[in-house]
């Protein structure tokens, strides 16, 4: 058994294929997709800018702690235990929105998934909160039945994301080969031709995309060996997302012209101007239901990954002791998990209060965004610390982490320029950052209400 009574259930694949469906979501393809084949280069950026600093770094910091909490270890060790409690929070509090986003986004795919004829309830309000919520509990309910089951979700995400990433894929090469490209891909494309400050912000959306590695050593007491199988994983998946996020862009790029991809729903309508085009039926009803499948993976990877965040903190009697709490039958921080889903559901609705679909998203990827860096930077800067206690020389590392930690300031600020249809900007800012502010001032009363004093 690990801390506080979870036992050990996960191995290698468990962890790769968590990874897959924490980590990749298709619709950064189709966010990507939207500025064209310029994306290609930022997704490149991003990798060198972030993914292999984030990479070296969880492995590392892994190694040399891979006890449950994670993140919220290393940053204790580092700098305390107020900044532990901060960086644990705001790791938490970034899901109780990003869940939200991707519920959002799932049911849209969802309408695809119900036939030609329902493809606007994408649209329709009532239809998006109704799916969002019974998917949001499905995956809930089946963390709380316990890691042994709830992994198969996540096992099964990452089944779903990655089907659907091969058929585009390759659908997308076939209409490339048999009709040409719906973009062009001159080199001219590459560059934009004029510098529009907006579009940079996308490098955050990208840099977001590329984040999740750490998310799997919050979990590291469930592990079995957790320090080799997670420094194994990251190297399994991390080639997996990078190929499905550079050669999905390329594939959905293919199919349609930027112009007229949907941030939502994207894939689904990649896949069917691809069977429009080749005359095929029926594949875009199978890429849709996997994308769900896939969503809900996602959404059962965060939920059961960042539960142990308050769970531990509840242990060390930093949030109140019931998030410490274990079930006596199915082994699982079910306080922590059902505090996760009913504040959830209350985003989802307020969330969707007063906006369209595409605004609500907007503003939860922003404020997810923006709440979800910010650990970072104090991941990165643990980083450093640990680096700096080390014997010989790790000049290397430190160049990367720094790098790391920039890129992830860089994202915060991008993060904060709306794109697409936001509606009256100054709504638009005034929920991302009462989102940001109110989050990040609750953990901090919460720090100071434990008795400890900042570091």
């Amino acid at each position: 058994m690990s801390v506080g009574g979870l036992p050990r259930a996960m191995g290698l694949r468990d962890v790769v294929l968590f990874n897959i469906a924490a980590i990749v979501g298709l619709r950064w393809i189709t966010t990507a997709g939207k500025i064209g084949p310029f994306a290609l280069v930022l997704w490149l950026v991003a990798l060198v800018a972030f993914f292999i600093p984030s990479a070296l770094a969880v492995a590392d910091l892994s190694e040399s702690d891979p006890g449950e909490g994670g993140l919220y270890r290393w940053v204790t060790s580092a700098f305390g235990e107020t900044h532990g409690f901060l960086a644990g929070w705001g790791y938490w509090v970034n899901n109780l929105v990003y869940y939200p986003s991707l519920l959002v986004t799932t049911a849209a795919i969802a309408a695809y998934a119900l036939g030609p004829e329902n493809v606007g309830l994408a649209d329709n309000q009532l239809f998006v909160a109704v799916f969002s919520l019974v998917v949001l509990w499905l995956a809930l309910g089946l963390n709380i039945l316990g890691l042994d089951v709830g992994k198969w979700v996540q096992n099964l995400g990452a089944i779903g994301t990655w089907i659907p990433a091969v058929i585009l894929v390759v659908l997308g090469a076939w209409v490339l080969l048999k009709f040409g490209s719906a973009t062009p891909f001159e080199p001219s494309q590459w560059v934009p031709p004029d510098f529009d400050y907006s579009l940079l912000a996308f490098f955050a959306t990208m840099t977001f995309g590329f984040a999740g590695l750490e998310l799997i050593p919050v979990l590291g007491g469930e592990i079995r060996d957790a320090a080799r199988t997670i420094r194994r994983g990251i190297l399994i998946s991390g080639a997996l997302i990078v190929f499905v996020y550079l050669i999905g862009t390329a594939a959905i790029l293919a199919a349609l012209p930027p112009e007229t991809v949907d941030i939502t729903n994207g894939v689904p309508q990649a896949t069917a101007a691809i069977e429009l085009r080749l005359g095929l039926t029926g594949i875009t009803y199978i890429v849709a239901v996997m994308l769900v499948i896939g969503n809900l993976g996602g959404v059962g990877a965060w939920l059961a990954g960042t539960a142990r965040i308050p769970f531990v903190a509840g242990l060390d009697r930093k949030l109140p002791p019931a998030f410490g709490r274990v079930h006596p039958k199915w082994k699982s921080p079910y306080v922590a998990l059902l505090v996760q889903g009913g504040v959830a559901t209350l985003f989802v609705l307020s969330g969707l209060l007063g906006s369209t679909v595409e605004t609500a998203y907007l503003v939860l990827l922003d404020m997810t965004i923006i709440l979800y860096f910010i650990p970072y930077l104090y991941v990165f800067a643990a980083y450093l610390v640990l680096l700096g206690s080390r014997s010989g020389s790790q000049a290397p590392r430190k160049a990367m982490a720094l790098m790391g930690f920039l890129s992830v300031l860089l994202s915060i600020f991008l993060a904060a320029v709306p794109t697409g249809s936001t509606g009256e900007l100054w709504v638009f800012e005034l929920k991302l950052w009462g989102g940001v502010f109110g989050f990040m001032g609750v953990g901090f009363w919460f720090a100071r209400r434990s008795g400890d004093r900042l570091a």
